[in-house]
């Protein structure tokens, strides 16, 4: 169970988050590391009464030496506010600025993969690209081990945990449930969650979102997550095999489908672009996470990762057709490759590059 300090931690907070803040907001900016984890700190700005948008909101920077995105004699690292969200824990007025990295010259840090798949977004718009992330991830106590598992051993094998009710088959759904909720404040697109296979795992649906709102909403919803884990004493994991043994591994399958999809006839465009995906499978199995070689192992409704195959309705494939979009001729596909550990602009990126063209400098 959650450590219960941090719920007392929580509840003798509230009293203070009720203050009248004086005329000011506290605008919280995220921006994501070297690592693929979240970052965030705090500042104070003068409330208005409209609200603010990203281009109103000033740079800022941070120490890019102490996140592995910037060497000692050069690390300061500047924070492009990109997108604004209503915060969940503070409250109206505070914000969410979700924010790009920015190196001192004012070209994009490494680590910043929205730049590029923002250029591809803007420069293939007139597809409408809508994509739907589906995240897995896997809750863990302090000392790493899921929550709910025997302190030696594995818990019984998988089969009524996927979408289970009831103690002994699902745990934490305080978390998920708070999660959903802060999304929703948020305005991130979330769509619904479930219990995954395993004890202690567990996903939620992000979209449909079009274009480079996709990345957006999916990292601001994983930001979300931390958050509300923190609140309960517990630890986030989107390593795609965090455990070892007989288990699915944690995935980020991504649905896509463009304006021509979507119409009568929309088959053809969705064959054509699985077959340009078969093209390039190596080049999105190198961006598509890390670790992805423990889940994509041709088990567990997963394809083998050296293999590029597509179905309808076939989960053990690369690329699955739903059946009522076969039925009706035209729909989306489903990406089922990506780990759960994926670059959401990397995804959504190279699936755009692939099917569309890449931009040129």
């Amino acid at each position: 169970m959650a450590d219960p300090s941090h719920i007392t931690y929580t509840e003798n907070l509230q009293k203070f988050l009720r203050l009248p803040q004086g005329g000011k907001i506290i605008a919280e900016y995220i921006w994501v590391d070297s690592e693929g984890g979240v970052r965030s700190k705090s500042r104070t700005l003068d409330a208005k009464d409209t609200d603010y948008t990203p281009a109103e909101l000033p740079m800022w920077n941070f120490d890019g030496s102490s996140t592995g995105q910037a060497p000692g004699e050069n690390s300061d690292i500047y924070l492009q506010p990109v997108a604004v969200f209503p915060d969940p824990f503070r409250g109206t007025p505070n914000i969410l600025v979700l924010a790009e990295c920015l190196n001192n010259d004012g070209t994009p840090n490494k680590y910043n993969h929205r730049h590029e798949c923002a250029k591809l977004m803007e420069a293939h718009a007139e597809h409408k690209p809508w994509f739907g992330l589906e995240q897995e991830y896997t809750l863990l106590d302090l000392n790493d081990r899921p929550y709910g598992w025997p302190k030696n051993g594995y818990p019984a094998p998988q089969g009524p945990y996927y979408c289970g009710v009831g103690a002994g088959k699902v745990v934490m759904r305080d978390i998920v449930e708070a999660h959903y909720k802060c999304c929703l404040y948020a305005g991130v697109k979330i769509s619904g969650t479930n219990a995954e296979v395993m004890p202690a795992q567990w996903e939620y649906q992000v979209g449909p979102c079009e274009g480079i709102e996709m990345g957006d909403h999916l990292w601001l919803s994983r930001f979300l997550l931390h958050r509300v884990a923190e609140e309960f004493g517990a630890k986030v994991s989107f390593d795609p095999k965090p455990i070892p043994g007989d288990w699915n591994g944690a995935g980020l399958h991504s649905n896509f489908s463009t304006k021509e999809m979507r119409e009568e006839g929309g088959m053809k465009h969705i064959e054509a672009a699985i077959k340009k995906l078969e093209s390039r499978h190596a080049e999105h199995i190198a961006v598509y996470g890390e670790g992805n070689e423990k889940r994509l192992t041709g088990r567990h409704e997963t394809g083998s990762i050296d293999t590029f195959s597509y179905g309808v309705a076939n989960r053990g494939a690369s690329i699955r057709i739903p059946r009522e979009c076969a039925a009706k001729g035209y729909g989306y596909f489903e990406d089922r490759r990506p780990a759960s550990n994926a670059d959401p602009y990397q995804i959504t990126g190279i699936i755009m590059e692939t099917c569309f063209g890449a931009v040129s400098e």
